[in-house]
């Protein structure tokens, strides 16, 4: 049914039916491994090239269980995959999610058991809190009310008087157990997140019942988003908000939706709470045919959103080659900036989005256009390891040695993050490889700091004033020194580093080391002839 009433007749772009499905696993995650399966059918059978969630915890499970990396920006690398494992068998947390009674007092009644305990896992619902040094994630009786196990909640509430928190009401409300969301009410007063979990469990009886009961309005941001469509009939129906139900109307993408109320006299520029036009909101949900009918029928092609993104930013950062074509091809402004003064090319960039850089290059863009924090384009593609699109930028005139507000160039960044061959890339056509930041640092030092040592070595090589000096006097030797990079040291001082060398402070590397109790890196000073008698201001 997906693929003949959705796919085939192109009501829904296969990724984006991927991305709802995905979407759906913190709220339902008992079915994580049917999703998945799902999702990698559609991927396979329509050829789809780019997979994305809401959230990148969850595109990570994809990767896991099929090893389809849609990571453009390297950030899996930085997720514990750990807080992502489903839960084992024999584990409390199982009994819960299958409401098995007979095993949840099995464990209940174990020594070790812990009535308060928390589990921290990335398959749930984010919520705020969780930021919070103090969280410790879900308690028993509010995993209860997530999967809905009655019985096992009863026993916690008799046996335990566990407390009954907000979260356990608004998890009440997602997974619909009466008795459940009874008790809860009986504690706690609904709030908006019960109406977002109303939403998202597309119980319409619970959304009335808040309405009606709470005076709490739905939120046609998350009716599109979770794909409730009846949820925002309801709301159209209340209150014959032609303007707002417009623009929300472009979330489900189905333009003869929106076509029903632009007919109806909405006017085609409203925007969302947060500044965004409907066409914002098309681009942003990767439909062209929604696009292409908004700016047909007289959408502001350059209307700017809350950040002063307009659609052109949008296009760049969600890697839509047809849209951004199509807006190019109605007069965008190419270098519009936003805010922060950021365009569209270094969205492309950031993002390592090759076929939007060459199109917008093409079209006319400023390769050495500035942020207010005077990054181009360049730097942002040394940052991030962005290799092709450095090639990209210096081939259409990119300033190599071109440097932001901190002074600091490509190079420097490349040697933050230790990307040798961009490093390289940028020397053969022309760094300047002792260029100076504001502090009067050199890509070498940032390498010692960052302890790269590909890029010291690259550095080095490549001629680098091994004794250059920053604006306090400290020299690559200081910094492996106070950072304690032994094999840095060794790498600098058979690299003909002045082993006394004193900074503003008359401080050598020696004094450093001793002062930080760093034994190893003292003693290879010590053998390579550090004085140890050289005093510094103090004496």
């Amino acid at each position: 049914m997906i693929a003949t009433e959705l796919i085939d007749s192109k009501k829904y772009p296969p990724k984006n039916i991927i991305r709802d499905i995905l979407n759906i696993i913190p709220y339902n995650n008992r079915y994580t491994k049917s999703y998945l399966y799902l999702a990698k059918l559609i991927y396979d059978n329509y050829h789809v090239k780019e997979v994305k969630s809401r959230r990148i915890n969850i595109d990570i499970l994809f990767y896991k269980e099929y090893g389809i990396n849609s990571d453009k920006n390297g950030y899996f690398g930085e997720i514990n995959s750990e807080n992502l494992n489903i839960h084992a068998d024999d584990t409390i947390y199982r009994a819960i999610m299958y409401n098995d009674l007979e095993k949840f007092i099995f464990f209940t009644e174990r020594e070790e058991f812990d009535k308060d305990q928390k589990l921290m896992s990335d398959l749930y619902p984010y919520e705020i809190k969780r930021y919070l040094s103090s969280y410790k994630g879900y308690s028993l009786l509010e995993l209860c009310c997530y999967h809905g196990a009655v019985d096992c909640f009863k026993l916690l509430r008799t046996k335990f008087n566990s407390e009954i928190t907000e979260t356990c009401l608004k998890f009440s409300f997602l997974r619909g157990n009466p008795e459940i969301m009874s008790e809860c009410l009986k504690y706690k007063k609904p709030d908006y997140q019960c109406m977002e979990y109303a939403i998202i469990s597309h119980n319409i009886d619970f959304v009335t019942f808040l309405i009606n009961e709470y005076k709490i309005e739905i939120d046609l941001g998350y009716s599109g988003i979770y794909n409730n469509l009846e949820s925002f009939l309801v709301y159209f129906d209340q209150t014959n908000d032609i303007n707002k139900c417009f623009v929300y109307s472009t979330l489900f993408d189905f333009p003869s939706l929106s076509e029903y109320f632009f007919s109806h006299g909405a006017e085609i520029n409203t925007k969302f709470k947060y500044g965004e036009t409907a066409l914002h909101a098309a681009i942003y949900r990767n439909n062209k045919e929604m696009s292409d009918f908004l700016i047909s029928h007289g959408a502001n092609i350059n209307e700017k959103d809350r950040d002063e993104q307009t659609a052109i930013h949008y296009s760049a950062t969600n890697n839509n080659k047809e849209i951004a074509e199509l807006l190019l091809s109605h007069g965008a402004n190419i270098n519009e900036k936003d805010k922060n003064g950021t365009t569209a090319l270094h969205y492309a960039a950031k993002n390592n989005r090759k076929e939007i850089v060459e199109l917008l290059i093409s079209h006319g863009a400023n390769v050495n256009e500035k942020e207010k924090n005077g990054r181009t384009a360049l730097h942002y593609a040394a940052k991030n390891n962005r290799k092709e699109i450095v090639e990209l930028l210096i081939l259409q005139g990119a300033d190599i040695n071109e440097k932001d507000n901190l002074g600091k160039t490509a190079l420097h960044y490349s040697a933050t993050n230790n990307n040798k061959e961009i490093a390289e890339l940028l020397l053969s056509h022309g760094a300047n490889i002792n260029e100076k930041d504001g502090g009067e640092q050199t890509a070498l030092h940032y390498a010692v700091y960052f302890n790269s040592k590909e890029i010291s070595v690259l550095l080095i090589s490549r001629g680098a004033n091994i004794n250059e000096k920053d604006n306090l006097g400290k020299t690559a030797l200081h910094f492996a020194a106070e950072y304690n990079c032994k094999e840095t040291a060794e790498l600098l001082i058979s690299g003909g580093a002045n082993i006394n060398e004193k900074d503003n402070d008359e401080q050598t590397a020696l004094h450093i080391a001793v002062s930080k109790d760093y034994k190893e890196i003292s003693e290879l000073l010590l053998s390579h002839g550090a004085n140890i008698n050289e005093k510094d201001i103090p004496g």
